[in-house]
């Protein structure tokens, strides 16, 4: 009778921990401890139906942890999330299209304009202080500019 009742009590505190993982993802949502309290709920549920012991258990769990992780990881790589702004995090080609000033002259290639309240690094055809340029694309944080034919 009491191996029966410490058995109960493993598989509540796994499905205890699936829970709690479950709910962190919520709050703190990163698509991964999903995964985790996935294997959490599969371990408890095969400490219910199985006599394993609590060695074999955590064995159990962090095999599928691994491989929930690995899966969750390939569904996600092949089922892509579309974004509402792809760009979000990337502003060097946000900067794509817009027209801006140049404030260091671009000699020999180089040279330095003003994007809003900041002054970035550019490249592009020699132009004066003044000039108004077209961002075309970005190296790193150095702009790729060509004359705007405004």
């Amino acid at each position: 009778m009491m191996a029966w009742l410490s058995m109960l009590e493993d598989h509540w505190g796994w499905l205890v921990f699936a829970a709690l993982l479950g709910m962190a993802e919520v709050l703190i949502p990163g698509v991964f401890l999903i995964w985790v309290a996935l294997a959490a709920a599969v371990t408890g549920l095969v400490a219910l139906l199985l006599p394993i012991s609590l060695p074999l258990q955590l064995l159990l769990f962090a095999a599928l942890c691994l491989f929930s992780v690995w899966g969750g990881r390939r569904w996600y790589v092949s089922n892509p999330v579309d974004s509402q702004d792809p760009l979000l995090n990337d502003r060097t080609a946000r900067l794509v299209g817009e027209v801006v000033t140049v404030v260091e002259a671009i000699d020999n290639g180089r040279g330095r304009v003003k994007v809003g309240d900041s002054v970035w690094s550019c490249r592009g055809p020699d132009a004066p202080v003044g000039t108004r340029v077209r961002v075309t694309g970005a190296e790193a944080s150095v702009l790729k500019v060509e004359l705007a034919g405004i």
